[in-house]
C-alpha cells in the first residue's frame, strides 16, 4: 500500500488556490463517513509519481496527516486543460463495512502456457475493467485470469473468476463475457472471375511459341523469318526478253 504525506490547508478562494498550486502543491479533499470533509494539499511531484503508476484510481493509499494515518481511495483527479497537470484530487475515506462501487482491472497471466496462443490464436479482451460493489477494505487489486492450458474457442466469463462473497459485479442477471480466445484471422485471396481467367488464357495462346519483333510482327520461336508479301523486294531468276535474243 502506498503512503503519502499531506498538509492541512485552510485556503478556499481562487487566488489562494492558485498560489498554492504555483508553490508546487495540489489541493485535495477527503470525504466520506461521519467525519467532516477535510481540506488537504499534496506535493505535485509525489502525486504525479503515484498517478503514473497503473490503476491509481483503484488502489488504496495511506495519507499521513499530522502524525495520523488515514486510508483513502482516489476517486477523481482534475487536470489543467492546457498543461495536463493535476489541479485537484478527491479522496474517499476507507471505512470498514462501507460498500463502494469501483472499477477493477483484469490481469491475464501465463500467456506462454496457452496452446491456443501458441497456435496463433488471438486473445480478444471485451472488458479490461469490471465494476464491482464491495466493502472499501476488501477492494481487489485486480481480477486474474489464468491462460494456462487455454485453447482456441474458449471464453472467460465473470463466473469463472473467484470473488469473495461480499464482492459482487454491478452488472447482475447475466454471466457477461470478459475475454475470448479466437482462431487466427487468415486473409484469403479472392478467386478470379471465370471471364478474367478466359481472357488470360487467350492472351497466353496468342503469344505461345512466338516473339514480337521491333516493328510489331510475330516471329516463330524456331528463329525462322516469316515470308514477306508477294512482290516485296523479291529477286527474279527469269531472264529478260532482251537477253534471250542475244
Amino acid at each position: 500500500m502506498n503512503s503519502l504525506n499531506v498538509n492541512i490547508r485552510n485556503n478556499s478562494t481562487k487566488g489562494q488556490l492558485n498560489t498554492l498550486r504555483h508553490s508546487g502543491e495540489v489541493p485535495a479533499i477527503i470525504y466520506g463517513g461521519k467525519d467532516k470533509n477535510q481540506k488537504i494539499s499534496i506535493s505535485k511531484k509525489l502525486l504525479k509519481v503515484l498517478i503514473d503508476k497503473e490503476n491509481f484510481l483503484s488502489n488504496i493509499i495511506t495519507l499521513k496527516i499530522d502524525g495520523k494515518s488515514q486510508n483513502v481511495l482516489p476517486r477523481e483527479v482534475k487536470y489543467h486543460i492546457l498543461s495536463d497537470e493535476p489541479t485537484h484530487v478527491d479522496f474517499l475515506r476507507v471505512l470498514p463495512g462501507v460498500k463502494i462501487k469501483i472499477e477493477v482491472p483484469v490481469n491475464f497471466i501465463n500467456h506462454d502456457k496457452s496452446p491456443g496462443l501458441k497456435r496463433g490464436g488471438v486473445l480478444n479482451i471485451v472488458r479490461r475493467k469490471v465494476e464491482l460493489k464491495c466493502p472499501s477494505e476488501k477492494i481487489p487489486e485486480n481480477l486474474t485470469i489464468d491462460l494456462d492450458g487455454v485453447d482456441i474457442g474458449e471464453s472467460f466469463k465473470i463466473s469463472s473468476i473467484n470473488l469473495q462473497s461480499d464482492v459482487t459485479p454491478t452488472i447482475q442477471g447475466r454471466d457477461f463475457v470478459i475475454a475470448t480466445l479466437a482462431a487466427p484471422t487468415v486473409m484469403k485471396e479472392p478467386e478470379k472471375p471465370a471471364e478474367a481467367e478466359a481472357l488470360e488464357g487467350e492472351a497466353a495462346e496468342g503469344v505461345e511459341g512466338a516473339t514480337v519483333t521491333a516493328d510489331g510482327e510475330k516471329q516463330p520461336a524456331d528463329g525462322s523469318k516469316n515470308d514477306k508479301k508477294d512482290g516485296d523486294d523479291k529477286k527474279s531468276t527469269e531472264k529478260k526478253p532482251s537477253e534471250e535474243k542475244k
